[in-house]
């Protein structure tokens, strides 16, 4: 028990900012976003791994992510462990690389809007 409270500690603080903000519904990103190199890699992978639930970001299946000030080790913690209906993603699925490329494409979409 005494190893899952840093965990849930974790877990408990990414679903409190991750309530923070605005839900971003109906009012996309208009007009080109700039991306890094990594930012354009990571929007590939996130099109092929999130996009389905998370629409550019945006609200769809499941709330809004490029509105939501989480720093990136908490974002690589929800893809890893999930938190409430998002499934988690192992290193099989989504690779370190392409994790990374992806929060360096949530925060340049963030950053955009």
């Amino acid at each position: 028990m005494m190893r899952r409270l840093p965990l849930l500690a974790i877990a408990f603080a990414a679903a409190a900012l991750a309530a923070c903000g605005s839900a971003r519904r109906g009012e996309p990103i208009v007009g080109p976003v700039a991306l890094s190199d990594a930012g354009a890699r990571g929007e590939k992978h996130f099109m092929r791994a999130c996009h389905q639930c998370h629409p550019k970001g945006e609200s769809g299946l499941a709330p809004a992510i490029n509105d939501k000030p989480l720093p990136a080790f908490l974002i690589r913690f929800q893809v890893r462990q999930g938190l409430g209906a998002m499934p988690s993603f192992s290193p099989h699925e989504i690779d370190p690389i392409a994790l990374d490329e992806i929060v360096t494409y949530l925060q340049e979409l963030r950053a955009a809007g």
